[in-house]
């Protein structure tokens, strides 16, 4: 089996586009309620946009390392650099446009993705597959027992609330900068521990793929089954442990990764088995581009707030027009999204169909 799926290049551009989708509506004061992540407890579709991400970053580790004939110093300088490069612009999209850099946010979206990237490739470097499972497993449960069991504060023991919580409470100490929501924040240092857990269960299903002795299809009920198994685990630890993608909690990342495998084995079945390709075209001009497509997105967003009517923005031009008729604005806050998403894809599509790939 090729090393180059299909489904997961559709996989990972589905999921960029549903990542700007979501984080680009005309308003945040009108939203579609499954457009919006849980303000605390419970999951919603949005808070599968991320962990999808990384269970994909994952996956793509097993499928390029494995290439690699010799663990050398090259090696781990390139993952490094890598980390470093996604890393700083990461910093430089908290920066953009007014580059304040007294009230700069040190976490973020691309900042956690390089710490998962650096961790999950160096565990693969130097662990086997059995070992990758239990490390995975390790992060979760002893995540979980910090969060818990763990004293802090004032001898507080357990609580799980916005801010007042284990993981709040060491950002608090170690994640420079400002947070993102002032005493802690969803993308914060400590919780990167069980999203390294999401990043491990993508690099399962990377070996799976690899795994030569498998037909495609037994890959894929194989990875269904693991799916379920990771879901219903996820759900029945959400009565002690709550599902929770601000403090991404290890329920939440069993569950977001159990969805994850039997959304890439449905994907796998219908394209790399069933050969039906007609559809995966847009989900590839993203995924062939996705970190540049995030770029992107997070940038040219500005442009269409630059006041061009009553000074306003095109956005808000759009917006004003929409709370003015007698429809729901929220039909017009998402027309929006849809509509910035085509003009990032418009954007990447051009680069596909001239075969400029930016790699990072």
């Amino acid at each position: 089996m090729s090393q180059r799926l299909i489904s997961l290049d559709f996989f990972r551009g589905f999921t960029i586009a549903a990542m700007i989708v979501v984080n680009d509506p005309g308003s945040w004061s009108y939203v579609f309620p499954p457009l919006r992540h849980a303000n605390w407890h419970g999951v919603t579709p949005t808070d599968l946009v991320f962990p999808f991400f990384l269970f994909i970053v994952g996956v793509s580790i097993v499928l390029s390392l494995s290439k690699v004939k010799k663990t050398t110093s090259s090696l781990y300088f390139k993952i490094i650099k890598r980390t470093f490069i996604l890393f700083g612009i990461g910093i430089f999209l908290a920066l953009f446009p007014n580059f304040d850099f007294e009230n700069v946010r040190i976490a973020g979206v691309l900042q956690r993705i390089a710490l998962v990237y650096f961790f999950c490739s160096f565990i693969y470097l130097n662990s086997n597959k059995s070992q990758q499972i239990w490390i995975g497993a390790f992060c979760l449960i002893i995540y979980w027992a910090m969060m818990k069991h763990v004293p802090f504060g004032d001898s507080i023991v357990g609580v799980l609330e916005p801010g007042n919580n284990f993981a709040a409470w060491i950002d608090h100490f170690i994640t420079p900068g400002r947070m993102y929501q002032k005493t802690w924040d969803p993308e914060g240092f400590f919780s990167t521990i069980p999203a390294i857990a999401t990043g491990i269960s993508g690099m399962f299903c990377g070996h799976l793929v690899l795994n030569k002795s498998k037909s495609l299809k037994e890959k894929i009920i194989a990875m269904y089954l693991v799916g379920s198994i990771c879901l219903c685990l996820g759900m029945v630890w959400d009565f002690s442990f709550p599902m929770n993608k601000h403090i991404w909690t290890s329920s939440y990342v069993l569950f977001s990764s159990g969805l994850a495998m039997l959304f890439l084995a449905s994907c796998m079945w219908i394209i790399d088995h069933r050969k039906t390709i007609s559809f995966t075209r847009f989900g590839m001009v993203f995924g062939s581009n996705a970190i540049f497509a995030y770029i992107l997105h997070s940038m040219l967003g500005r442009v269409f707030r630059i006041p061009v009517l009553n000074g306003d923005g095109i956005q808000q031009v759009w917006m004003n027009f929409g709370i003015s008729t007698n429809l729901d604005p929220q039909i017009f806050s998402l027309l929006w999204a849809l509509f910035y998403t085509f003009v990032i894809y418009l954007i990447v599509n051009e680069m596909y169909k001239r075969k400029i790939f930016i790699k990072i």
